[in-house]
């Protein structure tokens, strides 16, 4: 026993030497070149881009090339080489698989930053980096599907599986694609929301009752961020099957409406003048709309309604709350006494 390992070693120690050296040398040549190239290179550059996100498995995949190319020339008797060249070959399918999937990201990466956000474009850049990230997470997905079937494929059982394999794909297809359908069903909503666009990155929304930005869309869910910074995470099959609003799907400007019941001997005119007194006074408000109607009636009051815009759901929300609390304050310091009440009579039996 002893003497076959003390044989192993001696046969080893040229080839594994000269397999070690390659692998530095081709490392150190690696390091020297990319340090040479991020030198001579503006940091935002696409190259520079590309070779940031995926510099750490393109060097392993250098490394991995070097050594293959080593047992490549290595003696054919050499002990336990198939299964260390079947081992270096399975992981350089995994660091390409992974390289692949860094140089893939990099891609949104890329097309997000020569789409910035420019005064009055953002529609367009929001719209551009919505659709990236969908394809991007998407091609990871099948990138990493590829590169697992093809790593399995270097063993020997699993390639003489395939014959029965194929004979029962159809059955197994159908189980596979009834226990996925949730995950598949999630893919195929999402590539749908990338070409259809109902929402987009920093969209604001109106989800279940809660008003929210979208933060984050993955390639089976959403992240949108409620008002008070909760989180709320979405399957996107959710968007497809139900209603939800979208307040900046063509522009971010929205409509806000305050109401007030008042007594029927308020007058109407003084609470108009105050109105546009405060917003005349807002920096909240855009200069667009500015409305005061008696929408509703009952037995009791009157509702007014007062009608304004803002550049966007924050400022509106604001506005809307600022506007109220002044209007009750000018009813509470003017017209006490035309503040809603119920009237009744005494009769005497």
């Amino acid at each position: 026993m002893l003497e076959a390992f003390e044989a192993g070693v001696k046969a080893w120690w040229w080839p594994g030497g000269s397999a070690i050296l390659a692998v530095l040398t081709t490392y150190v040549v690696y390091r020297l070149a990319l340090a040479v190239f991020r030198h001579f290179s503006a940091s935002r550059t696409v190259l520079r881009l590309f070779l940031d996100a995926a510099a750490g498995a393109l060097g392993v995949v250098f490394c991995l090339l070097a050594l293959t190319g080593s047992l490549k020339v290595a003696p054919a008797d050499l002990p336990l080489l198939s299964a260390v060249q079947q081992t270096t070959t399975l992981l350089l399918i995994l660091a390409i698989t992974w390289a692949a999937v860094r140089l893939t990201s990099a891609i949104g990466e890329v097309i997000v930053a020569l789409n910035p956000v420019l005064e009055g474009q953002w529609k367009r850049a929001r719209k551009v980096e919505t659709q990236t990230r969908f394809l991007v997470r998407a091609l990871n997905i099948l990138i990493v599907i590829i590169g697992l079937g093809a790593a399995l494929m270097t063993f020997e059982s699993v390639q003489h599986m395939g014959a029965s394999l194929l004979a029962s794909a159809g059955v197994g297809g159908l189980i596979l694609g009834f226990a996925a359908r949730p995950v598949l069903s999630n893919l195929l909503a999402g590539m749908q929301i990338a070409l259809t666009q109902p929402f987009r990155i920093d969209d604001v929304l109106h989800v279940q009752g809660e008003w929210c930005w979208v933060e984050e869309v993955t390639a089976t869910y959403v992240v949108v961020r409620v008002w008070d910074l909760r989180r709320l995470v979405i399957p996107l099959q959710w968007f497809i099957e139900n209603p939800f609003q979208n307040w900046s799907r063509n522009t971010s400007d929205l409509l806000g409406a305050v109401f007030i019941w008042v007594d029927y001997t308020m007058p109407v005119e003084p609470l108009r003048q105050e109105f546009n007194r405060l917003l005349a006074e807002s920096t909240l408000w855009d200069g667009k709309l500015a409305t005061v109607q008696v929408t509703d009636a009952s037995d009791q009051a009157m509702q007014v309604r007062f009608l304004m815009s803002a550049a966007d759901s924050s400022r509106n929300w604001d506005l809307r709350c600022a506007v109220r609390e002044g209007l009750i304050t000018f009813i509470q310091e003017n017209y006490p006494a035309q503040l809603p009440r119920v009237r009744a009579r005494l009769v005497d039996n």
